[in-house]
């Protein structure tokens, strides 16, 4: 998943530059997917989570132009993706304010992907009860680091959290969930 994030800069640059559809397919094609099971993570709907990412995706072709000069743009589409659907949450709550820290997450398994089809239902279903029992800040950053592949930065950027806080998370979720299987596989 990282290697074709290697492309792009290629692509946001062609994108602001020409604007032209194939830039914004390969665009799309790159970033969707990632918005989609990010904004579902937090929203728990598969219908709100493709509205969001679709919204991510205006988003960025209205803002071609000056994309170049954004450092990341994948991690730029994520918050873009986190505050569309905290508003989203918002919205529906009625509060003043929602944070990340009252949201329940869920994970979106992408059973389209070689690994996803080897995982066998019941490890699947072993591992989602694992995650699901860290707390949800917890979850989420594991989620991006593992799922998403981002750097301790980039989630740190997007959570608008410390690089430590986001250390410690994944420190935490990975005791927790080596103490889980430990006990679950019978593993001394």
């Amino acid at each position: 998943m990282k290697q074709q994030f290697n492309e792009l800069p290629d692509i946001v640059r062609r994108l602001a530059q020409l604007g032209t559809e194939l830039a914004y397919r390969e665009l799309f094609d790159l970033l969707y997917m990632p918005s989609k099971k990010f904004a579902f993570c937090i929203l728990h709907s598969n219908e709100e989570a493709e509205e969001v990412a679709g919204d991510v995706m205006i988003a960025l072709w209205k803002n071609r132009k000056t994309l170049s000069s954004i450092n990341n743009v994948h991690v730029y589409a994520l918050v873009i993706a986190k505050n569309l659907s905290l508003n989203i949450l918002k919205k529906k709550s009625k509060n003043k304010t929602t944070s990340l820290d009252s949201v329940n997450i869920n994970f979106f398994f992408d059973s389209s992907s070689p690994e996803q089809i080897i995982i066998d239902n019941e490890l699947k279903f072993r591992l989602e009860n694992a995650i699901q029992s860290l707390p949800p800040k917890c979850q989420l950053v594991f989620k991006l680091s593992k799922e998403n592949n981002l750097s301790y930065k980039e989630i740190s950027e997007i959570l608008s959290i410390s690089v430590k806080t986001v250390d410690a998370h994944l420190v935490a979720a990975t005791q927790k969930l080596a103490k889980i299987f430990k006990a679950e596989f019978l593993i001394k």
